[in-house]
């Protein structure tokens, strides 16, 4: 039976005025459910509710927050099953994936939040003498710096992880004392009115936590413009956070901005080739490529270059396309129709730009794929630094390579740099090497806002962000405590 879903505005169930939309699954492309078009007005109208909400909850002790998130976490892991298996249905993701990074990260983040909201919101400054003057006399100030909460915000979320994603803006947004609108991408909203339901079955007050969703670009514009949002938080493309961050400026508006991201992978010479292809390989599988931290764009040195596109081409070629329900699928579709035809699009624009195609490139063939949208994990080799292809965000299971060469080691690492930091992005680069003085020497003078030396592994308290055209601030841990804080200075004279 089709799932029917209302907005979540003021603690209460809301009838859009704009109807109902269907969401389809990627993998079928099936009606997954009917998700609620709000009105400009409604989505004020959460706005104001938030805004409402805000001064009990600011003022809500710690311990009471911290026990809503808890309960929340609860109810999550108590429904993980269907929460999962919806999530499979309207993202394309596969069953593993959906149930161990969608729905246990959300999980996992409201239960790190449970416990942020109990982290201590003030720091001791150091006592300061000040000479008598215009100021007044003589004396000692103390001073101490408190963490605020920034008032209401706006959560934009992405289409590619809509648990974690919500999960990760909301608990930390929550645990600082704000109160949010969330507006989910509008591919696969479902998963996160369903987020709200826990919520609600948790005990967040009316008005806390409100959801409103839609195709219209006007939603997403009413969920920033609205006069009652003091922050925006954002990901998703370059292009949508700059028009975002523009009207945020404008009204000067907080922002966190999570943007796109064009890898880079520098593989040395001396690297553990097997590990390398490894860890870019998982660029063709998870969520079919479809994620702004994967390794798209691979640097390899000349004396490995041959062996590293012939085991990247090895390891595609070992992937089970197919339906993400299915137990051996690794690779699942990607998010609608009008990606997949983007992503070939690019595919066919890096051929006649002289890219080799060596894996993929097209649609796998066979009686399981008369529907959804699926396309066959793509190695573009080489590639040249000025191709498009090399400089733009595909979002997908596509990977292209370019190789470099240096007379010594210095000049290698100089050469490999320079390639790196060509580009307009800036969020994770990777290095190998067998030499980790060397990897971390050349991981120092990146511009990214993170990089990962001989692994794509992530530490989850590390701060997460990007450098460049892939965003604005950082988040994760507690620095997304401090992302959804202001600073205040209290003086007093000792």
């Amino acid at each position: 039976m089709t799932r029917e879903r209302r907005l979540f505005i003021g603690g209460e169930w809301v009838g859009p005025d704009g109807g109902h939309y269907e969401v389809v699954d990627p993998a079928t492309e099936e009606v997954v459910g009917l998700a609620p078009e709000a009105s400009r007005e409604q989505v004020h109208a959460a706005a104001s509710a938030a805004r409402d909400a805000f001064a009990s909850w600011s003022r809500t002790p710690p311990e009471e927050r911290a026990a809503v998130l808890s309960r929340a976490a609860s109810v999550i892991r108590r429904d993980s099953a269907s929460y999962a298996e919806l999530a499979c249905a309207e993202t394309g993701a596969t069953t593993a994936t959906a149930r161990g990074m969608q729905v246990a990260v959300a999980v996992a983040r409201f239960e790190r939040y449970a416990k942020g909201a109990l982290e201590p919101v003030e720091t001791a400054l150091p006592p300061q003498i000040n000479e008598a003057g215009p100021m007044g006399r003589a004396g000692v100030m103390g001073a101490v710096a408190v963490r605020r909460p920034v008032g209401v915000v706006t959560c934009i979320t992405s289409y590619n992880n809509p648990w974690a994603n919500a999960a990760g803006k909301v608990a930390p947004a929550l645990a600082m004392g704000n109160t949010v609108v969330v507006k989910p991408a509008p591919q696969d909203p479902l998963s996160v009115y369903a987020m709200a339901a826990a919520l609600e079955e948790a005990g967040v007050p009316p008005g806390v936590v409100n959801v409103v969703s839609g195709t219209d670009a006007g939603v997403g514009e009413a969920a920033v413009d609205s006069p009652q949002v003091d922050m925006v938080s954002f990901t998703g493309s370059t292009a949508v956070g700059q028009r975002i961050g523009e009207v945020c400026g404008r009204g000067m508006k907080r922002q966190l901005m999570e943007l796109g991201g064009k890898g880079a992978a520098i593989v040395f010479d001396d690297a553990d080739l097997k590990a390398a292809v490894a860890g870019i390989g998982t660029t063709f599988s998870f969520y079919s490529g479809q994620i702004c931290t994967a390794p798209t764009r691979v640097i390899a040195q000349r004396g490995v270059y041959e062996r590293l596109v012939e085991g990247l081409a090895a390891y595609a070629g070992h992937l089970r396309v197919g339906d993400p329900r299915a137990r051996d699928t690794v690779v699942g579709p990607v998010i609608s129709a009008a990606h997949r035809d983007r992503v070939e699009s690019y595919v066919e624009l890096g051929r006649k730009e002289g890219a080799r195609i060596v894996t993929g490139g097209g649609r796998p063939a066979g009686p399981g794929f008369a529907k959804g949208f699926y396309v066959t994990p793509t190695l573009l080799a080489d590639c040249a630094p000025d191709m498009r292809v090399v400089r733009e965000e595909i979002f997908g299971p596509v990977v292209v390579v370019v190789p470099f060469d240096g007379a010594t080691p210095e000049a290698a690492e100089e050469t490999a740099i320079a390639l790196a930091d060509d580009s307009d992005y800036g969020l994770i680069d990777y290095v190998w090497s067998g030499d980790v003085a060397r990897a971390f020497r050349v991981a120092g003078r990146l511009r990214s806002g993170g990089v990962g030396v001989n692994t794509v592994g992530r530490n989850m308290e590390a701060p997460f962000g990007g450098f460049k055209k892939s965003g604005v601030g950082r988040d994760v841990g507690s620095y997304a405590l401090h992302a959804y804080s202001e600073s205040q200075a209290i003086v007093w004279p000792g």
